[in-house]
């Protein structure tokens, strides 16, 4: 069990617990220590000990033995998905992109794209279109294509598999339950893994002092929102304080503002801040160093009598 259970987002599965939290807590720490909380950065990283923060890791799940390529390869539903989601993430540029260049370029994509999708041939061929034209935005074109397309696929097929396939879900779960107790005080998730840390909040039952989320797709509705548990969306009974961070530039968190989606929110969820994190707008790392997040975390351990 921990008091701050952490839970990292897609494309880990050649990581481990331990990395993971080699990573994350020299980060979380730094945040803390900006926040002016020197205390509980020195416990979280210099001073750390066994129950204090924990990574709830499930990244191997998605590895399958044996396998000779292909492991991320899509079918034909989850190729439509692709459409839809790189649909949706262009139109969260059109919208909200730093980068005027980038908000323009995007709308005129969007503006362009009408019908493409009967005039190819084969779901992939349908879908090639709308990446083509996410590709060519800032936070993916420092990818080059080609390998930006495979960061789409592999988010793609590890957040389909968390949210259609049960034995996953409960894996991942289950993974999320070994560290949660009567003594866990906050849950920190990023990415998919701020999905994982929602569902778990739920299933966790008991009072949480905090929730905190980074970079979350859960109000991407074409993937992630209509597919959560429980149905219909709501704030998790029993959390004190729902944080959402989000980059304005990271296309995988759905809109900074998550409130008007979930019931209950009045009162709990904080929803309206932004990050800044640069030209890795999504990094697990740059969240976890900010002051916001430091000035987050001590507070709810302040109030649950850390």
């Amino acid at each position: 069990m921990a008091r701050i259970v952490l839970v990292h987002g897609i494309a880990q599965e050649q990581k481990s617990a331990d990395t993971l939290e080699a990573e994350w807590l020299p980060s979380l720490a730094g945040g803390v220590r900006l926040a002016g909380d020197p205390a509980l950065a020195d416990t979280l990283w210099r001073d750390s000990r066994p129950g204090d923060a924990r990574m709830a890791f499930y990244g191997d799940l998605f590895l399958r033995d044996g396998q000779q390529g292909g492991a991320d390869e899509l079918t034909v539903e989850e190729w439509e998905f692709a459409e839809a989601l790189a649909g949706e993430w262009l139109r969260n540029a059109a919208s909200r992109s730093s980068r005027e260049s980038d908000r323009e370029r995007a709308r005129t994509d969007l503006a362009h794209l009408g019908g493409t999708s009967d005039e190819v041939q084969g779901v992939r061929a349908a879908a090639r279109p709308v990446l083509n034209a996410l590709m060519r935005l800032r936070p993916f074109a420092r990818l080059g294509v080609a390998f930006a397309e495979r960061v789409v696929v592999k988010a793609l097929k590890q957040v389909t598999l968390y949210l259609t396939d049960e034995t996953i879900r409960k894996q991942v779960q289950d993974r999320v339950a070994e560290h949660i107790g009567p003594e866990t005080e906050a849950i920190i998730g990023h990415s998919l893994g701020s999905v994982v840390a929602y569902e778990a909040a739920h299933l966790h039952g008991r009072p949480l002092p905090l929730l905190l989320t980074l970079g979350s797709p859960l109000g991407l509705r074409t993937v992630v929102y209509e597919r959560t548990r429980p149905q219909p969306p709501s704030v998790p009974p029993g959390v004190a304080s729902w944080v959402n961070l989000a980059d304005r530039d990271d296309l995988v968190a759905a809109k900074p503002d998550l409130g008007p989606l979930f019931p209950g929110a009045d009162g709990v969820l904080d929803s309206g801040y932004t990050v800044d994190n640069g030209a890795k707008p999504h990094e697990a790392a740059f969240y976890l160093a900010k002051r916001r997040t430091g000035e987050v975390l001590s507070a709810a351990l302040s109030r649950s009598g850390r």
